[in-house]
C-alpha cells in the first residue's frame, strides 16, 4: 500500500466512497446532498489543506485529508479526517493513514493534532486512534444524529508531538 498526495485525477475514485459513508450518516456531518462537485472542493482543499490516498496498484483504497485545525493563532495544531472505501476496510487502510498524518505533522512543524469531532459510537476510529496515541480530552454531548442511534457524543481527541 502507497499513501500519496491526492490529485484530482483520484476524485473520480474518492467519490462513491465518500458519498456512500456521509449518506450512511453514521460518521460524517456533511450533507446527504452534496454534489460530486461540492464534496471535492471540501476535501481536495488548497494550501494549506493537503490530502492524501492510500493505493493499491491503481485503485484507492481511502483518503485522508489535513491541514491546520483553525486559522493564525491556532494554526500550530493540525486536524485531519479520514475516510476508507467499505470494500478495503479491515485491511489496515485507516492505520497506514492515521500513520502517515502524525508523520506529515511532525514534518511540517506542528505541535499536536486535534480531531474536533469523533462520533463515540465509531468504535473502531476511537480504538485506532487511540492506538496511535490520541487521548479523548473531552465529548460534546448528543452533538451528532447518528442515522441508527439517534443523538449521540462527538469526542474531542487529541495528540501531542
Amino acid at each position: 500500500m502507497i499513501v500519496r498526495a491526492a490529485t484530482d485525477a483520484d476524485w473520480p475514485q474518492i467519490w462513491p466512497f465518500f458519498d456512500a459513508i456521509v449518506k450512511d450518516g453514521q460518521t460524517y456531518a456533511y450533507p446527504d446532498d452534496l454534489t460530486i462537485d461540492t464534496a471535492r472542493s471540501l476535501w481536495l482543499e488548497p494550501a494549506p489543506g493537503h490530502a492524501v490516498v492510500a493505493t493499491e496498484g491503481d485503485r484507492v483504497l481511502g483518503s485522508a485529508k489535513m491541514g491546520p485545525n483553525r486559522p493564525a493563532r491556532g494554526s500550530h495544531v493540525a486536524t485531519a479526517s479520514f475516510m476508507v472505501d467499505p470494500a478495503a476496510r479491515g485491511k489496515g487502510v485507516g492505520r497506514r493513514l492515521g500513520e502517515h498524518v502524525i508523520e506529515w505533522a511532525r514534518e511540517e512543524g506542528y505541535r499536536a493534532i486535534q480531531f474536533n469531532a469523533v462520533v463515540e459510537t465509531n468504535g473502531s476510529a476511537v480504538k485506532l486512534w487511540q492506538d496511535l496515541g490520541f487521548r479523548i480530552i473531552g465529548t460534546v454531548p448528543e452533538a451528532f444524529d447518528h442515522r441508527l442511534h439517534g443523538l449521540v457524543g462527538l469526542h474531542v481527541m487529541h495528540l501531542q508531538l
